[in-house]
């Protein structure tokens, strides 16, 4: 199971590099929530699924381009630890690389519960607390 779980997140990042706001939100349950509250961003607090979108179009509206890149996966149960890289590209060619964490929640093939950290051990250490 928690390969598949891996998958779902996968396919929730390459949504979100394409830019496809519509698939990546596929990827989660209507119960869903993002803990956003450790950002160190104007995207701070707390979102249920109807309120990811606009934030996410108000935070990624001030870049003229993000990718992520995954740099590692751990995998425990039901959820999902992932850290990543983050690249801005500002309109005016400012470049901003930045190297949050993650951890995801999935539950029946879907993302549930979705929380930032800024450090890596951060992450990890909440997903050893659900295990």
């Amino acid at each position: 199971m928690a390969q598949e779980n891996a998958e779902v997140v996968r396919a929730l990042i390459d949504a979100f590099n394409q830019g496809d706001w519509e698939a990546a939100l596929e990827h989660m349950d209507p119960d869903f929530e993002f803990d956003a509250s450790r950002a160190i961003s104007d995207l701070r607090g707390v979102f249920k699924l109807d309120q990811v979108r606009a934030a996410m179009d108000d935070f990624f509206g001030l870049w003229e381009a993000v990718r992520v890149e995954v740099d590692k996966f751990v995998e425990a149960g039901e959820q999902v630890a992932v850290s990543f890289t983050n690249y801005h590209r500002g309109r005016d060619g400012i470049e901003l690389k930045v190297r949050p964490s993650a951890v995801w929640t999935i539950r029946n093939g879907r993302i549930v519960h979705g929380c930032l950290y800024q450090e890596w051990e951060d992450a990890l250490d909440a997903v050893r607390r659900w295990q």
